[in-house]
């Protein structure tokens, strides 16, 4: 079963980190995002499996990340916040305008969360850029469309987070997750 795993999407920049770090303060278990960690790596050693260089390996890289998250969350007792999930793969995959492999969207379907997905919408007013996050406001626009797009496929009823300040956010969440 895995009602107990939670996620937290929507575009780059929209508070879904912020989110997960002060539900983990409160004593939730968490599952950190990929991306800036993949990125951070790939910088450190010089490899070239990153979004400005090879899109479908940094995806990969994703892949196995969120794969393995799955499986040790899994294995916890009680509610796992997870920052992004496997179908996000198949967003970033799609946003990319790159195929998506069948192994990856077979991950989607089998590598199952809670039902009902939060998803952080685009907020001009909070998003910045940094080294990792490099995108532009209308591409985490649209990242936030195709994320939603895909867990709406993949059968997950979606949760808007609403706008406002981190207490009334967490708020927000631990009274869905419970």
């Amino acid at each position: 079963m895995t009602d107990h795993l939670h996620i937290i999407t929507g575009g780059p920049g929209s508070g879904k980190s912020s989110l997960v770090a002060a539900l983990a303060a409160e004593g939730f278990a968490h599952m950190p995002e990929a991306g800036r960690a993949i990125i951070q790596d790939q910088q450190a050693i010089g490899g070239h499996a990153l979004p400005w260089d090879d899109r479908a390996a940094f995806a990969e890289l994703m892949l196995g990340w969120e794969l393995r998250s799955h499986r040790e969350a899994r294995a916890m007792a009680g509610p796992v916040i997870f920052d992004r999930g496997v179908p996000d793969v198949i967003g970033y995959l799609r946003l990319c305008d790159l195929p998506v492999p069948d192994h990856v969207r077979r991950a989607g379907e089998l590598f199952r969360y809670n039902p009902t997905v939060f998803i952080a919408p685009y907020w001009a007013e909070i998003f910045t850029q940094d080294a990792e996050r490099r995108q532009e406001p209308a591409e985490a626009e649209a990242t936030c469309h195709a994320m939603r797009q895909v867990y709406a496929e993949l059968g997950y009823d979606l949760i808007e987070l609403p706008r406002g300040p981190l207490a009334m956010r967490v708020d927000f969440v631990r009274r869905h997750v419970g």
